[in-house]
């Protein structure tokens, strides 16, 4: 069976790609967060997700190895594709999304990076209702990406998995979801 990740910056569309390519695939879909917030209230450590954010950082990555720990279970009935941020971008700088602890866990076989041109992202970004999104430049975006890029070659040194990066331009969704497809085939 396999583990691959998934991620993409918000308004890359990776959601949308992601979702388009399990109707043609055999995996199963995981959310990080939400396989931590499943762990944290069955804990009775919290009752939503956005509490989450709130607990001291020791107690939220015991919930995230908890996580992990969980996702790598499922990964030996299953092909399994994770969902998750591979870099956040917070006021202090980046943070990676996928810690030590967790990659450890976790030993997925393939990174997938959903990419799209940054001034896709804030057209997608402008247009979407639904998220509170950041406002962000052009450069800001592409450095974001080229974070993304960099730390999973670092997430791919520690565990041996292998990076793809697929991208998922407005007007080419179907070529899109056939390159993920592929690669998810292999």
């Amino acid at each position: 069976m396999k583990l691959v990740v998934l991620t993409g910056i918000p308004g890359s569309g990776s959601t949308t790609l992601l979702g388009k390519a399990l109707d043609e695939v055999d995996y199963v879909h995981l959310n990080y967060g939400d396989i931590m917030t499943e762990i944290a209230i069955k804990e009775e450590i919290v009752d939503d997700r956005d509490a989450l954010r709130k607990l001291p950082a020791e107690t939220q990555k015991e919930i995230q190895a908890k996580a992990a720990k969980e996702i790598k279970a499922r990964s030996e009935k299953d092909n399994v594709i994770v969902d998750t941020h591979c870099t956040i971008n917070t006021p202090a700088g980046f943070l990676p999304g996928l810690p030590i602890w967790v990659l450890e866990q976790l030993q997925p076989d393939l990174f997938v990076l959903i990419e799209a041109n940054p001034d896709e992202i804030i057209y997608r970004r402008l247009n979407d209702d639904t998220r509170e999104r950041d406002v962000q430049k052009v450069k800001e975006i592409d450095l974001h990406q080229q974070m993304n890029r960099a730390t999973s070659m670092a997430y791919a040194t520690l565990t041996g998995a292998t990076v793809k990066i697929v991208a998922n331009h407005d007007n080419h969704l179907d070529s899109s979801v056939k390159k993920l497809v592929n690669v998810l085939n292999l």
